[in-house]
């Protein structure tokens, strides 16, 4: 507060709309959190408000009584101490008054009315530590008493705050968009598992069986046609390097096994693209090994075609489009460039005969090229900031339109090379400033860092709406010193600035409690998944399905910024699951954790950023589909009917291996049950253990014999 003492006209007029209700505009701003509820008058209520401003960092909060006579009044500074606040609230008489107690940078501020209504507003950190971890629960409380008792007051409340839509006391049925395709086909595979699991019991073994047998087929395939042998190696390149993308984006809210679906799609797009480049090429009277053909003809389509499996996706399951978060932009558009990337090395491995047998490399052959997984994930992760970030202005579309350049400048040169050509001496300076193409992989990680930042900074700001993660806020001292920095620096920063200039200025401010959030929200979700795990197969499988919901539910509630959505799950099953998550683990109706678990965080992230992205393509594989084709081809012609079928036969592989069995399971059978009965359960082991599968039954192994240390990551 400034050394001329602050008037309570001034202070109310920032933060409220009237004596007992904060002025909508305010709470938007930075994304608050409100949650209205009923509460006595007493010591705890003021302890609560005080441990709240401890939360946020701060030694001193800012308290005025909001009613018209007391305008003129001065703010008074009231240290952290529980009696000096009960003290001052004594001052001003017996009878019952409204009153704000605000933070300094007013950023989050409580008010108390004279009735038993209270409000409070700011981070999720201040207001837990007032109404406790279960704030939607908070808000449905209240929500229901206003109903029921039918008072004004609450009943205002309720609607202003949205804890109810106007007229909700007489709908009949839920409000809100219809399901897309996506969503009705997953609630058929989950009805069918309920009320049909013996045959959905024999089609996961079945499906386990085929898998293995996919991948025994790709280890005979070099045995009858050696060419083919580059298959199970590109197609292991390809899950690791998804593998590590989705390990890295930690608050992704796409599956692993879609991720693989759209590297199939990806794939099978190599056909349909190289043909209409071809095309286009015919059209325009020119040959495919033209250098037009080669570069701008190849590049544009190429590189806007790899985007078309996100418009599939928005066209299947629009409503899950509004769900997704930034780092998913990066994900699906990484898959499919590397489907891509995949079948074009399928293709160029196969026309292997076809390099030249003294240099080893394919005629026009380019000097590297990062991968088309690379190039397309750096335009899906640009695009995902600027659909998730747009509340940060429209200058973020500027993103896709550079990322979009370089990808193209850095591609054009690799087929220019192919095609021995070179490009321009403008381009050639513009794509040297980028390091030729080296820069690609580097910027794409920056991307992939800043998009989970700004996806937990995001889902942060559904909390009115969010189940908790049991346990408690994990490492709170630096949350607590993130939020004090960022009170202390902002009420220094000058109102009369200029507006580009003080957007910088809080920007930085903001830095800090936007890692802090991530970081503790990513060791908080890792500790819960290690305590599951703990429990067993079951209980592992059904957090990580839960924390990614939970996720999902979190980013279409932020983004939708008011209008309707489409939950999914519903969030009174998402707030089920929280809670059975909670029992099965020890901590039902608790919340915390302990730093221990950061050093889980830091080992996985250090040792996945170590391999995060292949070594660009080797010296004589062409970045250019027609050609890739076009060799396949001419291999084809060549070939006999035997090579054929085992050629048919690695591509059914792929593409299985890549569709089926990958994503989390949903039965375990028994350990007990399996030894005393191994022939009998074998088709369960066959459904719970396919080969994209394996890795969930090791973590769920590597959990059982974790130390029962592991049971107090989170303390109560």
């Amino acid at each position: 507060m400034e050394e001329q003492a602050m008037l309570a006209r001034d202070l109310v007029l920032r933060v409220c709309a009237g004596a007992t209700e904060f002025d909508p505009q305010w709470i938007q701003a930075r994304g608050k959190v409100t949650t209205p509820f009923v509460v006595p008058r007493d010591r705890n209520l003021i302890r609560g408000i005080v441990e709240a401003g401890r939360a946020m960092g701060v030694d001193r909060l800012l308290v005025c009584r909001t009613r018209a006579e007391f305008s003129y009044d001065p703010v008074t500074e009231v240290p952290l101490d529980t009696e000096t606040l009960i003290d001052l609230i004594r001052g001003w008489g017996a009878k019952p008054t409204d009153f704000l107690v605000c933070v300094e940078d007013f950023s989050a501020a409580v008010l108390v009315t004279a009735d038993e209504l209270t409000v409070a507003a700011g981070p999720v950190d201040f207001i837990r530590e007032i109404v406790g971890p279960d704030i939607p629960g908070t808000r449905a409380r209240f929500a229901e008493r206003a109903l029921d008792t039918n008072r004004p007051d609450l009943v205002r409340a309720a609607q202003h705050y949205n804890c109810v839509e106007p007229g909700a006391r007489h709908a009949r049925v839920p409000r809100g968009p219809g399901p897309d395709l996506a969503e009705r086909l997953t609630r058929r595979a989950e009805r069918a598992r309920e009320r049909l699991p013996g045959p959905v019991r024999v089609l996961r073994g079945l499906r386990g069986l085929w898998g293995w047998l996919m991948i025994a087929a790709l280890l005979l395939v070099p045995l009858a046609v050696p060419v083919l042998g580059t298959a199970l190696p590109t197609l292991f390149l390809t899950y690791l390097l998804l593998f590590q993308l989705a390990l890295l984006a930690r608050s992704r809210t796409v599956s692993f096994a879609t991720l693989l679906r759209v590297t199939a799609l990806g794939a099978l797009l190599l056909w349909p693209i190289a043909l209409l480049s071809a095309l286009v090429s015919g059209v325009l009277g020119l040959e495919i090994g033209h250098v037009m053909s080669q570069t701008y003809i190849a590049v544009t389509v190429e590189e806007i075609g790899k985007l078309l499996p996100l418009l599939l996706f928005l066209l299947l399951a629009r409503r899950r489009v509004r769900r997704l978060s930034a780092v998913d932009f990066l994900l699906l558009a990484a898959a499919s460039g590397a489907g891509f990337q995949l079948a074009e090395d399928l293709l160029n491995g196969i026309a292997a005969p076809l390099v030249d047998p003294v240099t080893g490399l394919v005629s026009g052959a380019p000097e590297g090229f990062s991968g088309h997984a690379v190039a397309t994930g750096l335009i899906g992760a640009t695009l995902g900031l600027a659909v998730v970030g747009r509340r940060y202005g429209g200058w973020l579309w500027l993103l896709p339109v550079l990322a979009t350049g370089l990808v193209f400048l850095d591609h054009i040169h690799v087929n220019a090379q192919a095609a021995g050509a070179r490009l321009d001496p403008v381009s050639a300076f513009v794509h040297g400033m980028f390091g030729g193409g080296a820069l690609t992989p580097w910027l794409l990680l920056i991307a992939l860092l800043f998009a989970v930042a700004m996806d937990y900074r995001v889902i942060g700001t559904a909390a009115e709406t969010t189940p908790p993660l049991p346990g408690r806020t994990p490492l709170p001292g630096l949350r607590r010193w993130a939020h004090g920095r960022s009170v202390a620096m902002r009420v220094r920063i000058p109102a009369d600035i200029a507006p580009t200039f003080r957007r910088i200025a809080l920007s930085w401010v903001n830095l800090p409690v936007t890692l802090a959030t991530a970081f503790t929200t990513i060791v908080h979700e890792l500790a819960t998944a290690t305590m599951a795990a703990k429990q067993g197969p079951g209980a592992l499988c059904d957090a990580l399905r839960f924390l990614r919901r939970r996720r999902a539910n979190a980013m279409g509630e932020a983004r939708s910024r008011g209008r309707s959505w489409r939950r999914y799950p519903s969030q009174e099953e998402l707030a089920d699951n929280a809670h059975e998550l909670a029992r099965r683990i020890g901590l039902a109706g608790t919340g915390g954790i302990v730093v221990t678990a950061a050093a889980l965080l830091t080992l996985g992230g250090t040792a996945a950023a170590a391999g995060l992205f292949p070594a660009p393509t080797a010296e004589g594989t062409p970045a250019y589909a027609a050609r890739a084709l076009e060799q396949f081809y001419a291999w084809t012609a060549a070939a006999d009917t035997a090579a054929l079928v085992w050629t048919a036969l690695t591509g059914l592989a792929v593409l299985s291996l890549l569709t089926l069995g990958n994503g989390v399971p949903h039965a375990h059978p028994r350990t007990g049950d399996f030894l005393r009965a191994p022939t009998a359960h074998t088709g369960a082991v066959l459904g719970m253990l396919a080969p994209g599968q394996v890795g969930y039954a090791l973590l769920s192994l590597f959990g059982l014999i974790l130390p029962r240390r592991v049971n107090h990551l989170i303390r109560r």
